[in-house]
């Protein structure tokens, strides 16, 4: 209380000119903190948007990404559809993927038609492959030019030889829907 009363007593005591001028700093002094702590408050709110958006950004980026490759793909699926004939059939596609002298059994099952696309399936049955075979004959039917979906596969071993597989594959062949003439 005592500094108080001393300052309010030098103040009276001093000139009106000293007094005005104290005050003046004071004010210039106020102001100019007022106009930092506004500063660094539109700085923190400009950082805190750039941060905001740079993480936006490599978000957006990684979904240009997945986007390209997912139309890379979608192109490729299209080619392959296109190169289904009417006279393809999952029989035809097995005895292109080249197992001569294996036991192939094939037995045409109902097809489902899902958004555009009909399947067309089959039950094929292949006795005696070897475990190299098989993996060749899937990534034949995955990769092959035809659109081709494994629905099942069933893989046992034989009891006379444990190295050969019977093999039973449920697979679909896709092909496009025409679209119906009027």
């Amino acid at each position: 209380m005592k500094r108080l009363e001393f300052l309010l007593e030098r103040g009276r005591e001093t000139d009106r000119p000293t007094r005005l001028r104290w005050g003046m700093g004071i004010v210039l002094l106020l102001f100019l903190a007022i106009a930092y702590s506004s500063i660094t408050g539109a700085i923190d709110n400009l950082t805190r948007k750039r941060v905001v958006r740079e993480s936006e950004l490599m978000e957006l980026m990684l979904l240009k990404q997945r986007y390209l490759n997912l139309k890379k793909e979608s192109e490729q699926l299209m080619n392959r559809l296109a190169t289904v004939k009417a006279d393809d059939s999952p029989g035809r596609i097995m005895e292109e993927a080249g197992f001569k002298g294996k036991p192939v059994q094939i037995r045409p099952l109902k097809g489902e038609e899902h958004g555009g696309v009909q399947e067309e399936l089959a039950e094929v049955k292949i006795d005696g492959l070897t475990a190299n075979e098989l993996v060749n004959l899937l990534h034949r039917l995955e990769k092959g030019p035809k659109p081709t979906v494994m629905k099942r596969l069933l893989v046992k071993s034989r009891f006379d030889d444990p190295a050969k597989l019977d093999v039973t594959v449920t697979m679909a062949l896709i092909r496009a829907l025409q679209p119906e003439k009027r």
